[in-house]
């Protein structure tokens, strides 16, 4: 299994950033999918998650209204667009197999790529 994040980056509080995800190694479209982040200090907080299906997503109420998780399962790729980002949000944000989304639980996970919101 291989999980290659990326897209994040230093933004403005208010500005957008959207990750990628690039999954490998395994049947893409048998699992549920999604991210997860912690900052230093911090508990890992499941962000989102989206069905192997993408019939439904699931979001932390920290992120829902913001955040929009998709998927393309022909591509073998999970994408987070981050809205109106706060500076709370800032974390490494780690893309994962969820045991079943809505369940912080993962399977696998890759290295993680480093969201940074500026007051």
């Amino acid at each position: 299994v291989q999980l290659v994040e990326s897209g994040g980056g230093l933004v403005q509080a208010g500005g957008s950033l959207r990750l990628s995800c690039a999954a490998s190694g395994f049947t893409f479209d048998d699992y549920d999918i999604g991210w997860f982040r912690q900052a230093p200090g911090k508990e890992r907080e499941g962000v989102s998650c989206i069905k192997s299906s993408a019939s439904s997503a699931y979001y932390a109420d920290s992120v829902k209204g913001r955040f929009t998780i998709s998927r393309d399962n022909a591509k073998n790729t999970v994408t987070l667009q981050m809205n109106s980002l706060k500076p709370e949000d800032t974390a490494a944000y780690t893309c994962a197999v969820w045991l079943t989304c809505g369940t912080p639980l993962y399977e696998s996970w890759g290295q993680g790529t480093q969201v940074t919101v500026a007051s």
